[in-house]
């Protein structure tokens, strides 16, 4: 039987999406990914918090019964590749009775406000703070504490704080550093002779004066919320702390920077850090952080090194082969957030194509919004606008109307088709005439369940999240790599 009559005879949906649309489900092992890399449990256009919340918990039970050595893989892969939390945290919280906890615990507790959310989200579900092979991972990653740690989440207030982290898991010191780290945290009386930045930041909240003030910053390298949680710092004091911010740091504190009016006096310094491209690897920074600060920052030298950053984040990601296609979903249900970081992948994926694609937006319409292979990505993106409706099918009409031949069709969309026809009959529909090989890639942005292609299309990718590993996925995907359930599988959880 040939591809095309294969796909006819699993058109037949099996679904329906959150507007009642014909719809497919996908295998267990995708729904739960998506659910990682999508799902932050806050208000959506379709579906509350607390029904997302309902969503995940049952997704994580299914899985933990049907395959705990895929979860635990794909808790570590949302965490570190896919750069998210709550739902990592979530779901290690229902790994825990299980051996795979082990290996995974590191890979998804990452620093002490992982630490904090996972016994939070314990001591909600009724189960305290976790038995002896619980509190004996939270032990070894509290004696790996450094300084930098202890003075950055030594928060009050806010949950667990470090203190109770070591209350309830009753660390042994390994040295006696550690020792006096941990009673420093617990508010008893410390040496702190072989703790130079804590004793730094303990003179600080007691400096007199500006001059003190900034020779104990350049001495500790005290750290930014240090600095604002001991008072609100004059310009001479953001002026010592500018040069010594860490790039991420730096790109979520450029508006403050900007208010103290001590950005122009940094210029060179700035631009240079942010047109790094070795250290942006390094921080591993997602596009839509910079893309926040750029809405933020009115001052033009610091957009125009903003713009600067995020193409050089995409620039060294694979070339996709063949022409390509892009479709950025403009619906109403896409406004906001999944539009912003949406119109930046989108355009970043476009300029990979190095003229040998197409641009297109739509909602019940297609619209061509002339990208530009030259202009910036942040640029571009700031003139996109959520519109209409939903018809996912219409920029593929759109392509057998023209009767335009891709290898690729790429679409950023949330899937919550509400009008034309279905997907996935025009899909088919172009493969016939046009390409039958013609590959998708289907980047989801939303937690909904319901898609728009069944398991069974083995030239239709589906993607869930919005960092850039959207973009390097595609790129190999393009020239056979598997799929992303497939990437998840083999990955190996060292120690």
């Amino acid at each position: 039987m040939s591809r095309v009559k294969k796909w006819f005879a699993s058109m037949v949906p099996t679904t329906t999406n959150m507007e009642g649309f014909p719809a497919y489900d996908r295998s267990l092992e995708e729904r739960y990914l998506q659910c990682l890399l999508t799902n932050t449990i806050s208000n959506t256009f379709y579906a509350t918090g607390y029904e997302l919340l309902q969503e995940a918990d049952r997704l994580h039970d299914e899985m933990l019964a049907k395959n705990p050595g895929f979860m635990a893989k794909a808790l570590a892969f949302a965490r570190n590749e896919g750069f998210m939390r709550l739902q990592p945290i979530f779901g290690l919280t229902k790994l825990t009775r299980h051996p795979e906890f082990k290996s995974v615990f590191r890979h998804v507790i990452r620093i002490p406000p992982d630490l904090a959310e996972f016994l939070t989200i314990m001591k909600s579900q009724g189960r305290g703070e976790g038995g002896r092979a619980v509190k004996r991972e939270i032990a070894a990653f509290l004696n790996d504490m450094s300084e930098y740690w202890a003075l950055k989440y030594n928060g009050r207030g806010r949950g667990y704080n470090l203190a109770d982290m070591i209350a309830t898991s009753h660390p042994v010191p390994k040295d006696d550093c550690r020792q006096q780290l941990f009673r420093w945290l617990l508010g008893k009386e410390a040496d702190l002779s072989e703790l130079p930045q804590i004793a730094a930041y303990e003179s600080y909240k007691r400096a007199a004066t500006d001059e003190e003030r900034v020779r104990l910053i350049r001495e500790g390298r005290l750290h930014v919320e240090l600095v604002t949680s001991a008072g609100k710092p004059s310009a001479e004091v953001w002026n010592a702390i500018v040069e010594q911010l860490p790039i991420f740091a730096l790109v979520r504190h450029l508006n403050a920077l900007g208010r103290a009016g001590v950005l122009d006096g940094h210029r060179h310094y700035i631009e240079k850090r942010l047109t790094d491209s070795e250290g942006l690897a390094k921080a591993k920074i997602l596009p839509f952080r910079f893309l926040k600060a750029f809405n933020e920052v009115r001052i033009p030298w610091v957009r125009d090194a903003l713009r600067q950053s995020v193409e050089l984040t995409f620039s060294n990601l694979p070339d996709i082969q063949g022409k390509t296609a892009v479709f950025l979903d403009v619906s109403g249900s896409m406004d906001g957030d999944c539009l912003q970081i949406g119109s930046v992948f989108a355009l970043a994926l476009y300029k990979k194509t190095k003229g040998n694609g197409i641009f297109w937006t739509f909602d019940t319409e297609v619209y061509d919004p002339g990208a530009s292979l030259h202009d910036s990505i942040l640029t571009q993106a700031e003139r996109i606008r959520a519109m209409g409706g939903t018809d996912t099918s219409a920029p593929v009409r759109k392509l057998i109307k023209d009767g335009l031949k891709v290898d690729n069709i790429i679409m950023i969309t949330d899937e919550q088709q509400n009008a034309g026809s279905e997907f996935y009959k025009v899909l088919g529909t172009y493969r016939k005439k046009m390409n039958p090989e013609a590959r998708c890639f289907i980047v989801d942005l939303a937690p909904y369940h319901g898609h728009m292609v069944p398991p069974t299309d083995s030239l239709t990718h589906y993607i869930f999240g919005w960092s850039e590993q959207v973009l390097d996925y595609i790129g190999l995907a393009a020239r056979g790599f598997g799929g992303m359930v497939e990437r998840v599988e083999n990955l190996v959880l060292g120690d």
